[in-house]
Parts: structure tokens; C-alpha cells; sequence
């Protein structure tokens, strides 16, 4: 099998724009389609896409790194037991990913963070001058296109069928909600790609899960912020066909105690989500010798409580264990989502 690279990045300017690699300057609204075609058409040896997202005090670099860090634990995890993955196993698993890069540097500091919080804010806002969400809805658009259909195959035996999922860390998560939201309320004449037969018709695209790594928003953000992710009597279909699966842990200091001080309340990473819009289900982070079982999964929001494993920060940092998620069992949650979805 020839293969391309497994990870592929885009570049978003501080309004959210997607930045030409070549250039970096802006790409033109006429040529969206066009750029998204000439750098990220899915391969066809690949079985999921990953849209991943990155967080606070990330550089261009990191971003990629840390992509590459979390499929290669996905493949030791996959290798060294494929039980735990019975229909991964069965059908192969060979993921590609897309990182997505943003302006999210700041000083460590108190300021340094409500600094790239209202950044990420101003970026992916639809009612002020932020395109984030556009931008990452017509990427997410363009990718169910242009993916072969999992609906197409035969349910545990698609061969030809790519799933998509989203994974986002800290603020990073809110550009990606951002983004499913504007789906929700997207026009038709305002996307590139509609779903694929047998899926909600108003909807540019369906994901089949969305895993949010110790996201930075308030508690009440899928209520406050991001309503419209799930299906309700305004919005008949959901952007979002699998589960919103969050991590959170008291190790977390910058979605704890400087969430507390910034929006008077702690965040999503620290003490997971709040009042939501369907029922919640809490489980913990699993070791790599226990399986998640269905039930633990199969809900339209989970908390995931990563406070045994998400302990370590770097050293002196404030933030504590804020971007401790790049680990086997983070690798082995994506994973059970992924078998799951088929």
C-alpha cells in the first residue's frame, strides 16, 4: 500500500483565515475549494480522517508534532493488542489527520491566558469579524464530500467507507464547536460539500465523533455558547452523528484555578461539562487492559474524568497538567471511538 504522509497541516491568521502555505497570505474566498483540493484530498488508502485542532501556547511546530506523537501511540495501542478493537481489527484502521494551526501564543501567565481565550473567542465568534468557524465548516464540508461514504459499505466490512472525527485540545476545542455550530445554521448556497445520502440533507457534513481534550470554555458552554450542536425543534439534524466526548482533571490548573478567576466559574478540562442540552454520562480514562464497554460511550455527551493520568505539567508551570493529554490512554479513548462508530 503507498502512502502519502499521515498528517497534513492548514494555517488560520488571528481572524481565522486560511493562510496559502506557499504565500502565507490570505486564500481567497473563490479559491477555497481549489486549495482544499490541491493540498488535502483525502488519500484513498485511509480508513478515518482526524481534524485536530491544538490549544493554548502552541507553536506551528508543536502542533504537528504532537499530531504525529498521538497517531503513533493510536498505532502501538492498535499493535500490541487489536482485541481491544474488534472492528478496527476486522476492517484495518489507517488514519489520516489534518492539524489545524492558529496564532495561540501567550505569555504563561493569568493575562497571557484570557489573552488567547478572547482570541479563540474573537476568531470563531459568527457575529462579529472571526472566520474560524466558517473556514473549518467548509474544510469539514469539503472533507465529507470528497470521503468515500462509510454508509455505502456493509455495516463491520467498510472497505470503502472513511469516518470523520474531530479532536480538539483546550481552546482549540472551541473553534471546532464553533465550527459544527455553523454548520447548524449554514445556509445551503453557503458550503462546499452536502451530506451523502441517507444523512440530514441540511447539513454540510456529519461527524462520527468529537473527542475535547481538557477544553477551555465554561461548564454551561454547550448550553451558553454551542446550543445548536445537537439535533432540537430549530435544528432538525446534527452536524454531529457520534458522541461530544470530553476529558477533564482537577490536575488541570489553567482551565481550574485561572478559569476561576477569568469567568468566575471552572472549566470544561477541569471539571467537565456542566448543564448540556441531552443527558450526560460520566466515566473515567481507562487503562490500556480495560475496554471501554458501549454503554460507557454511546451517550450524546460524556465526561471522561483523566484526573489518575493527567497529572504531569512541565516543571514550574501554572498551568498544570492542562496539556497532559498526549498519552496511550488518550490514543486507546480515540480508538474505542473509532471502533465504535463503524
Amino acid at each position: 500500500m503507498s502512502r502519502t504522509t499521515e498528517v497534513e497541516v492548514i494555517d488560520l491568521d488571528e481572524s481565522g483565515w486560511l493562510l496559502d502555505a506557499g504565500t502565507d497570505e490570505p486564500v481567497p474566498e473563490h479559491r477555497l475549494r481549489d486549495y482544499f483540493t490541491e493540498r488535502l484530498a483525502p488519500p484513498a488508502w485511509a480508513t478515518d480522517i482526524l481534524v485536530y485542532v491544538h490549544g493554548w501556547q502552541t507553536s506551528p511546530g508543536s502542533a504537528h508534532r504532537t499530531a504525529e506523537r498521538l497517531l503513533a501511540l493510536v498505532h502501538d495501542n492498535l499493535k500490541a493488542d487489536p482485541t481491544r478493537y474488534p472492528a478496527l481489527s476486522a476492517e484495518g484502521f489507517n488514519p489520516w489527520c489534518v492539524v489545524v494551526r492558529w496564532p495561540s501564543s501567550s505569555p504563561v501567565t493569568p493575562s497571557g491566558y484570557r489573552r488567547i481565550r478572547d482570541r479563540a473567542h474573537a476568531m470563531g465568534a459568527r457575529d462579529g469579524n472571526g472566520y474560524a468557524a466558517h473556514i473549518l465548516g467548509r474544510l469539514l464540508g469539503y472533507l465529507d464530500t470528497e470521503r468515500a461514504d462509510p454508509a455505502a459499505a456493509p455495516v463491520l466490512a467498510n472497505h470503502e467507507g472513511q469516518y470523520l472525527h474531530l479532536v480538539g485540545h483546550s481552546f482549540g476545542c472551541r473553534l471546532l464547536c464553533e465550527a459544527v455550530q455553523w454548520a447548524a445554521d449554514a445556509r445551503l448556497d453557503d458550503t462546499l460539500g452536502w451530506s451523502a445520502e441517507g444523512r440530514s440533507p441540511s447539513r454540510p457534513f456529519t461527524a462520527d465523533s468529537m473527542l475535547l481534550f481538557q477544553m477551555a470554555a465554561r461548564r454551561d458552554a454547550f448550553l451558553s455558547l454551542f446550543p445548536c450542536i445537537l439535533p432540537s425543534e430549530v435544528h432538525d439534524g446534527a452536524p454531529l452523528r457520534g458522541p461530544v466526548v470530553a476529558t477533564y482533571s482537577r490536575h488541570d490548573r489553567a482551565t481550574g484555578f485561572w478559569h476561576l478567576r477569568a469567568e468566575r466559574q471552572p472549566g470544561i478540562g477541569h471539571s467537565g461539562i456542566g448543564p448540556a442540552p441531552a443527558p450526560m454520562f460520566t466515566t473515567r480514562l481507562l487503562s490500556l487492559d480495560e475496554r471501554y464497554p458501549l454503554f460507557a460511550l454511546d451517550h450524546r455527551f460524556v465526561n471522561v474524568d483523566a484526573s489518575d493520568i493527567y497529572v504531569r505539567g512541565r516543571r514550574l508551570s501554572p498551568a498544570g497538567a492542562h496539556s497532559d493529554h498526549v498519552r496511550p490512554e488518550s490514543a486507546h479513548l480515540l480508538l474505542s471511538l473509532a471502533d465504535y462508530s463503524r
